[in-house]
């Protein structure tokens, strides 16, 4: 089981932090990582910042200086999920590849196990 967050993508995330946290927010915020129901496919990446961290249901990891958490029923459908961050031309934004996902919807935001 080994969930990554690329270089690029942890960089995106501090940034992203550090602009939240000159407004106001908590020092310390984590990227949390989770699989929600939904979409066409049934299954859905979900990735927040949360100030909160359960010790009973999260798991939490360290990626570049980013800290991560990951809820032990999302764990089960990460294993080797890459979280990465595009800024070209045609595509900006965070992407979840899973080689665990069976299939996934013709937009790509969905997948089934």
């Amino acid at each position: 089981m080994a969930i990554t967050v690329t270089e690029k993508a942890a960089g995106e995330v501090k940034r992203i932090i550090a602009e939240q946290q000159s407004t106001g927010a908590p020092e310390k915020i984590y990227l949390r990582l989770r699989v929600v129901g939904g979409g066409c496919s049934g299954f859905q990446h979900k990735l927040d910042l949360d100030p909160v961290i359960n010790d009973k249901l999260d798991e939490a990891f360290e990626f570049h200086g980013v800290p991560v958490v990951v809820d032990k029923r999302s764990l089960m459908y990460l294993s080797d999920v890459v979280v990465d961050f595009h800024d070209d031309l045609n595509r900006r934004g965070f992407s979840i590849n899973n080689p665990s996902a069976k299939s996934t919807c013709g937009c790509g935001s969905s997948f089934s196990m």
